[in-house]
């Protein structure tokens, strides 16, 4: 049985840490100069040599040269506080979770009154300070701000936050950081070497990667693939299948397909890594990792090498032709694009579902930057065209002294490869605000097929703005609910993901969204007509009144018998109470067929007056005959928009009696016929 790699290596000197010189020099220089604490809070990410700091801070401490900053390594207080020392019983190691109460503090109160046994000074390490309950910090509060002489704490924790205020100011704070890749990757190789295993090209920096900066993690995951290789060397395959990253050689698969748009190659590679069993999230993030190294190559070129430490030269070489198939601008759209996915694969249900839309999103991304020189190659097939059938036409003189022949021999097939190359350019050109609000139509066109809601939506909404720097996108909208409706359900796309998405695809820009209120000219245009009440017209003699329809005059019920007249809630009007019970009270027209000239004017003649009318408004009385409607001028008519009445007024025919009465009185009609009105009779 072997112990654990990172327990083999443990650092027991500060000389030998890495990583930490923002700790271990101050340390060492307050040691050296006699100026040493009674306090110290040791805080950082777990794995980061905090808790080894403690116990090489105790062993120069009680060192019998000390104190001093390079421990002896000799003395009894140095060998059992090493690597594989038992401990002295002048250093007391206490964790702090499970020793985090008031009694646990009265203990160790209790022991500091001691004197040590035989070294300088007595040492508390406290590991997970932070677990400590405030009850117990303030019962130890009063010790550590006055400890004995001979009494030294040393307090680590991965949250300083959460260490008691009070105890927090009485310490020497010192944070730990994570150590940096290019120490660390030289840190495993040196023990790899030390260990005596080979290790494959690109297995230390997947071990570094994983590790995350974390010397006991890294130290731990190398510990892992060295004892489950067989021999003594670590293959490369083997790290990548235990590690859980992509593999390089179908890394470079997908990324060459990218690079030239081939949705062929890009697709069933995608379709390998799902069914490899390989997370899709880990994907993004190890395509991105790629995505940064390309980034990093294109702008540094030659010295690339020099920031990309643990790649060999001839996976440089490729990376570079990779670089130079993408270019700055498409390298840094294509991250923007795949750190968008990795955001949205957060929480999904469907993560695949996610990977093939981003690969869809570059693939579109990378055939729209095609056409940028569609234009140019069919320039050059377009331009001597005209050169080989000039010298079979005629001698060169002839085209000179008479140009209009030669475009007429030309004019056919020129003008198909030129009309197509004239539009390819439009969708590579620079996006700006007049050429979205061109393509609004095609985009909601595309929108409908995509989704139905999301276009009725998106047919209320009108592009206000767009600035092509930041690729933001002012909309406006007419109601703030529409804003919300737009924005769509928190955990998956909504109608803004869908417009976005149409966007890219349409002219090539993935925008950002900016709403507005729409203008009052849009609005108007938007806003359904309110009721109006038309201006009176002017008489027109020669006009045939019977055009008017009974509709244009449905104001109000009329009642139908001698009863009082009942008021109609159902149909709201815009006159006054007592014009409305005006209109409700008058009589009934004579069954004989007579006109009642005394009867009150209609609700129309009462409004007359407010619509620029000099005069006050008097209706003359009209005859029965043909002959007195022809003499007579037309009445100015007021038409008000009314709603329809309901089907229960509808069957107990007040509004069919009062059409009656208006015929009666504007037109001067007399129906040939009249029957009592009689309800429908039910059968059985």
């Amino acid at each position: 049985m072997t112990t654990a790699l990172y327990r083999r290596y443990r650092p027991e000197n500060f000389g030998e840490m890495i990583g930490q010189s923002q700790v271990t020099e101050p340390l060492m220089t307050a040691l050296r100069s006699d100026r040493v604490g009674h306090a110290y809070l040791f805080s950082g990410p777990r794995g980061c040599g905090k808790t080894t700091s403690a116990r090489i801070l105790a062993r120069c401490l009680n060192c019998a040269e000390g104190p001093t900053d390079t421990p002896c390594g000799v003395c009894p207080s140095c060998v059992e506080l090493a690597r594989g020392g038992g401990g002295s019983l002048d250093v007391v190691e206490i964790d702090a979770a499970s020793h985090n109460g008031v009694d646990d503090a009265r203990d160790l109160r209790e022991r500091a009154t001691f004197a040590p046994s035989r070294d300088r000074f007595k040492i508390f390490i406290l590991d997970e300070a932070h677990m400590v309950t405030p009850q117990g910090f303030n019962a130890l509060l009063k010790l550590v701000e006055e400890p004995p002489p001979h009494i030294k704490f040393i307090f680590a924790t991965t949250e300083p936050d959460k260490v008691l205020g009070t105890i927090r100011s009485r310490t020497h704070h010192y944070p730990f950081r994570l150590v940096p890749p290019a120490a660390m990757l030289e840190y495993v190789e040196k023990l790899s070497a030390e260990e005596g295993v080979k290790v494959a090209q690109g297995v230390l920096p997947l071990v570094v990667r994983a590790g995350g900066g974390s010397p006991r993690d890294t130290l731990s995951l190398l510990d892992q693939l060295i004892a489950g290789s067989d021999g003594d060397s670590v293959a490369y395959e083997r790290a990548v299948s235990l590690l859980g990253y992509t593999h390089g050689a179908l890394l470079d698969e997908i990324v060459d397909a990218l690079a030239i748009g081939d949705a062929a190659a890009a697709f069933p590679a995608i379709d390998r890594v799902v069914q490899s069993g390989q997370d899709p999230r880990r994907f993004v993030d190890d395509l991105l990792e790629r995505l940064r190294d390309l980034i990093v190559i294109a702008a540094v070129g030659d010295g690339a090498s020099a920031v990309l430490r643990g790649l060999a030269e001839d996976e440089l070489t490729r990376m570079r032709a990779q670089a130079t198939a993408y270019g700055a601008a498409r390298l840094s759209r294509t991250a923007d694009v795949v750190s968008a996915a990795l955001d949205d694969m957060t929480g999904a249900t469907s993560p695949r579902l996610h990977l093939e839309l981003m690969i869809a999103r570059v693939l579109n991304a990378a055939g729209a930057a095609v056409p940028v020189q569609a234009p140019i190659a069919p320039a050059p097939a377009v331009v001597p065209a005209p050169a080989v059938p000039a010298p079979a036409t005629a001698p060169e003189p002839a085209p000179l002294a008479e140009p209009e022949p030669a475009p007429v021999l030309i004019a056919e097939p020129t003008p198909a490869p030129v009309e197509e190359p004239a539009q390819a350019p439009e969708p590579s050109g620079p996006v700006d605000f007049e050429r979205i609000r061109s393509s609004w139509p095609a985009i909601l066109k595309r929108l409908e097929g995509l989704s139905r809601t999301t276009w009725l939506l998106v047919t209320t909404v009108q592009p206000l703005d767009f600035n092509a720097d930041t690729e933001v996108l002012t909309l406006g909208f007419a109601t703030p609910a529409d804003v919300t409706r737009f924005k769509g359900p928190t955990p998956g796309p909504g109608p803004s993901d869908h417009l976005r998405m149409v966007i890219e695809h349409e002219v090539g820009v993935r925008v950002k969204y900016l709403p507005a209120p729409l203008p009052p000219a849009a609005l108007s245009e938007a806003a359904a007509p309110a009721p109006v009440r038309t201006a009176p017209r002017s008489p027109a003699p020669q006009q045939a009144a019977p055009t008017a329809s009974v509709s244009e005059w449905a104001v109000a019920s009329i009642p139908t018998s001698d009863e009082a007249p009942t008021p109609q809630p159902q149909f709201p009007v815009d006159e006054e109470p007592a014009e409305v019970e005006a209109a409700a009270s008058a009589p009934q027209p004579p069954s004989d067929g007579a006109i009642d000239n005394d009867a009150p004017p209609l609700p129309g003649d009462d409004d007359a007056p407010d619509i620029d009318e000099e005069p006050p408004y008097d209706a003359p009385a009209l005859q029965s005959t043909p002959q007195a409607v022809a003499q007579q001028p037309t009445p100015a008519l007021v038409a008000e928009v009314r709603p329809a009445p309901s089907l229960a007024e509808r069957s107990s025919g007040g509004v069919q009696r009062y059409g009656e009465a208006v015929i009666r009185q504007v037109l001067g009609a007399t129906f040939v016929r009249e029957e009592p009105y009689e309800p429908p009779t039910r059968f059985a």
